[in-house]
């Protein structure tokens, strides 16, 4: 089971709030977080309640501030825990929605997307085995977003505004 703790302020001060489940909603127990600790598990916070938003993906540690988890600011209103898992990670990614246009199957991190697929956009994915994290920006910058093994028709389904995508990775650090 895992254990997060949200905190107020920076430096684990003010009001607090500790999760041991998924929450999708977190407004009423603070009104914004400045910095998180970590006790155990693998966690994803985002920015709007109903898991929506910029996504962070946060493992056991200390974050005293919100630049250290990448935070574009100090809203958190929902987080997810990350399942328990240690299988095979695969992956097949689409240059249009509904699975269309140029397509290529990954089992591995892809650090610069466009080197390997010669295109930033992936407008849908088909996740087969493991949890992903899709970024922004080559090498793992920019917003994330988290995915679970299922199928995304567009990019909007994963939360993303836009189907550039820089770089992606396997979760597989979820103790």
């Amino acid at each position: 089971m895992g254990k997060i703790i949200f905190y107020e302020e920076r430096n684990f001060q003010g009001r607090h709030h500790e999760c041991s489940n998924d929450c999708s909603d977190m407004q009423s127990y603070f009104s914004r977080c400045n910095s998180i600790k970590v006790e155990s598990g693998c966690w994803v916070a985002y920015e709007k309640p109903n898991y929506g938003g910029y996504q962070y993906m946060l493992h056991k540690g200390d974050y005293p501030d919100y630049q250290r988890w990448a935070g574009f600011n100090d809203c958190i209103r929902s987080c997810r825990m990350v399942p328990p898992y240690n299988g095979n990670y695969r992956m097949k990614i689409f240059e249009r929605s509904d699975f269309g246009g140029q397509n290529l199957e990954l089992m591995e991190d892809c650090p610069n997307l466009h080197e390997r697929f010669h295109t930033r956009d992936i407008s849908s994915v088909n996740v087969m085995e493991g949890y992903w994290m899709l970024h922004e920006h080559p090498n793992y910058r920019g917003r994330q977003y988290f995915l679970l093994p299922g199928e995304y028709r567009r990019h909007s389904e994963w939360g993303s505004t836009s189907p550039t995508i820089g770089s992606l990775r396997r979760v597989t650090e979820i103790n």
